[in-house]
């Protein structure tokens, strides 16, 4: 089936209706039939050089063909546009120029392209004079309407956009389509039936019932003649008269041509300015994004302390998954399950929600949000959605705003104090000890894997991290490390661990490696976390 793919440079389609005025400021979308084989038509006669006297037999035979069906269309986004010129008649009236109002009408193509499909099979010769005729058009309508035309290859998919397509059954299709009335050809065989028989119709009501074996007298013939001069001789003679000729004549309507309706959508040709195309850009995926807290008085006190990590990471979760529930927006980097809402296989490579005190004064301010297997698109606009969350006795939720996005050096690079701190956490570094408490996630043997060495070494080997040489408990009476015995160290909305306890771990490796470090139970949601020893 031949494709014409049609594009509009100029963005504008100039053409009015057949039985309709130009100031009636109707336009003829999408192009009709009998408009599409007329331009066909006047291409070769200017462009490819075809004989006066009619074009060659391939080209007679393609025009034909597809006069035989109604084609369907594809069409791109367009709205009606015009405007208004007093146009000068030549004459004076009252010491002035006499002028009349003209409306100068089209659709606005919004730069996609129109489609148009003719359901008929075409032989070699007849593609190749299609696609030739296509290259060589040079405007449809109105000569202001230019055109870059192509023949599109069998199994290309038609471009988006919406249908229009012939109803001549009466097919009803619902209420939002419309039916527009379009002039298209009849076959070549059925007109010159018709012909046939309306120049038999004529001639009879000339000549009455006299004998057929009576000659024709000159005048009676040079009135079959006329008669027989006012029908084309064949359809392609139609598809060439000129309007002078039809007035002349009396033709309402070209001869060889009916009236076809088509239905289309009912926005496909909008009546106002077209709307604004919102052109979406995708972000790439990104290693981290860094949000800030603040309170509506920015008082920094009112903000959670740090010992409430991980209630206040459990809670902006339990956000992003409410947001995850519209398809726009769920990504498995943040639920950590996959399209059917299983578990992801490979652990921890989801989103990890760590919440940060960048400035040192005891109050959580930044959540850093990290995921290994990166921030997909549906990811950052979930976190972007997320305006608020809550902290336990807070008189006012915590605005939410993002303070950072890329990789995690581009985060580490962030002005003093903030840099620092981040720094600490993403390495790379030989050493590392907590910051927050890890919560070992079964429970403490004194020999074998679930030893709290053992659990370790298995928690690094699960993210790719190299076995420590040294390993070190710290001293929980360590000024720094007191208020680790303060930490909630149990989720509210999901399991706890298997042991309550919270420890401060030092690990020692050959090599230095890079962060953020979180093990153990709570890793994802703040706990477990080390930092390197910058800090």
């Amino acid at each position: 089936m031949p494709t014409l793919l049609i594009k509009f440079p100029g963005r504008r389609y100039h053409a009015t209706p057949w039985g309709n005025h130009v100031n009636e400021g109707i336009i003829e979308w999408p192009p009709s039939p009998w408009r599409l084989l007329r331009a066909f038509l006047a291409t070769g006669y200017t462009k490819l050089g075809w004989p006066a006297d009619g074009p060659p037999k391939v080209a007679g035979d393609l025009i034909e063909k597809l006069a035989a069906t109604l084609p369907m269309y594809r069409l791109p986004p367009a709205a009606g546009a015009h405007t208004r010129h007093y146009m000068p008649l030549g004459t004076l009236e009252k010491g002035r120029e006499k002028t009349t109002l003209v409306f100068d009408t089209w659709a606005q193509i919004e730069g996609d392209t129109l489609a148009v499909r003719w359901n008929v099979v075409l032989e070699h010769e007849e593609a190749e004079e299609l696609r030739r005729i296509a290259e060589n058009l040079g405007y449809l309508g109105r000569s202001e309407s230019w055109v870059i035309a192509s023949l599109a290859a069998d199994d290309l998919p038609l471009p988006k956009g919406t249908d229009a397509i012939p109803c001549d059954d009466g097919t009803q299709l619902g209420p939002d389509w419309e039916q527009v009335a379009m002039v298209a050809p009849i076959s070549a065989s059925d007109y010159a039936n018709w012909r046939r028989a309306a120049i038999e119709t004529q001639t009879i009501k000339l000549l009455g019932r006299r004998n057929s074996k009576k000659k024709l007298t000159k005048s009676e013939s040079r009135k079959i003649t006329a008669i027989e001069q006012s029908y084309p001789s064949d359809l392609l003679t139609c598809l060439q008269v000129q309007t002078r000729w039809l007035r002349k004549l009396g033709w309402s309507q070209p001869p060889g041509s009916k009236r076809v309706f088509y239905s289309r959508k009912v926005d496909s040709l909008e009546a106002g300015a077209p709307r604004p195309r919102r052109i979406t850009i995708e972000p790439s995926p990104v290693q981290a994004m860094l949000l800030s807290m603040a309170t509506n008085s920015s008082n920094n006190h009112a903000l959670p302390r740090t010992i409430r990590t991980l209630p206040l990471a459990e809670l902006l979760h339990r956000d992003f998954d409410r947001l995850s529930k519209l398809p726009s927006l769920r990504s498995a980097a943040l639920t950590g399950r996959d399209e059917k809402g299983s578990p992801l296989r490979l652990g921890h490579i989801h989103a990890h929600l760590i919440p940060l005190d960048l400035d040192g004064d005891g109050h959580l301010e930044h959540i850093l949000i990290w995921a290994p297997m990166l921030l997909d698109s549906k990811a950052q606009t979930a976190i972007r959605a997320a305006r608020r969350t809550f902290t336990k006795g807070g008189t006012e939720p915590l605005r939410l705003a993002l303070a950072g996005s890329g990789s995690l050096t581009d985060l580490a690079g962030l002005p003093e104090p903030y840099g620092t701190r981040l720094r600490a956490l993403v390495g790379p570094s030989a050493t590392w000890r907590s910051l927050t408490p890890f919560v070992p996630v079964r429970y403490l043997k004194e020999r074998g894997h679930n030893t709290l060495e053992g659990q370790i070494r298995a928690e690094l080997a699960n993210r790719g991290f190299p076995v420590p040489i040294r390993f070190s408990v710290l001293d929980p009476h360590d000024e720094r490390l007191l208020q680790h015995r303060h930490f909630v160290r149990t989720k509210r909305f999901g399991p706890g661990p298997p042991i309550d306890c919270g420890l401060a771990i030092e690990l020692h490796f050959d090599v230095t490696i890079n962060g953020p470090l979180a093990l153990g139970y709570g890793c994802h949601f703040g706990l477990g976390l080390f930092t390197s020893d910058h800090l």
